[in-house]
């Protein structure tokens, strides 16, 4: 019901900090199209594609593409979602934003806004990028929601932190409590995480000095983009 996954959406007052810092983690531009009224622009690592945006808005937000939104938000209307925003017209693209129950933003949108990343996009120095876990406070009202949106429930984990995991065809996504941490976190696998520490002082990159409850600072890393995006950096299972 939600589409095809586009990127994660990303508001910031300072798009050129922000591309500097993703630059420097090994994030790479991609070619966008003039959609937004706003500038715009997306980095990839071959798996994540991030869609900064110079606006205020919801971040981050799972953007998704869903042609024929008038059709779309009669269905969603059917299923008891209501969009906080809808936008359906001929003067600028058409988008519907959506909360689930945890309050965490979603954006459909008419039609992509870049051009594909290409099949042999390197990857970043934070790893694989893992999942989008989002903060929730009622884990079956948010299973629901995303359900309903096509993504599918696996078992609970207790590693690298509890959280429940749902999957898609392009991008996973991940319910943890918000006593393990308030806000959403950008997840990464890497292979050597203490490898990986000198690595990021080398790029002038500093670690937050908070992290997810329970984690070890010497197996995992948590970064903040200059616009306030998490990026949670977990040691890889063997």
């Amino acid at each position: 019901m939600f589409g095809q996954f586009l990127e994660l959406s990303i508001g910031t007052s300072d798009i050129a900090a922000s591309v500097d810092f993703y630059e420097r983690l090994g994030f790479t531009q991609l070619l966008t199209g003039d959609a937004w009224p706003h500038r715009y622009g997306v980095l990839s690592d071959g798996r994540v594609h991030l869609g900064l945006h110079e606006r205020s808005m919801p971040s981050p937000t799972a953007t998704f593409v869903l042609p024929n939104l008038v059709h779309a938000q009669r269905r969603l209307l059917a299923c008891g979602i209501e969009p906080e925003l809808s936008q359906l017209g001929e003067e600028s693209l058409n988008q519907l934003r959506l909360r689930d129950p945890g309050a965490n933003a979603l954006a459909l949108l008419e039609a992509r806004t870049y051009s594909p990343a290409p099949p042999d996009a390197p990857s970043s120095l934070c790893g694989y990028f893992s999942q989008l876990s989002l903060p929730q406070s009622d884990f079956e009202a948010a299973r629901a929601f995303w359900e309903r949106g096509g993504f599918v429930a696996l078992s609970e984990l207790d590693e690298p932190y509890p959280h429940l995991p749902l999957t898609s065809d392009r991008l996973d996504v991940a319910f943890h409590q918000r006593r393990t941490f308030d806000a959403p976190l950008l997840v990464f696998e890497c292979m050597d995480v203490p490898a990986l520490l000198p690595r990021l002082q080398a790029q002038g990159l500093s670690l937050c000095p908070q992290m997810p409850r329970g984690l070890d600072r010497r197996r995992n890393a948590l970064l903040e983009a200059p616009e306030g995006t998490l990026l949670l950096v977990v040691q890889a299972s063997p």
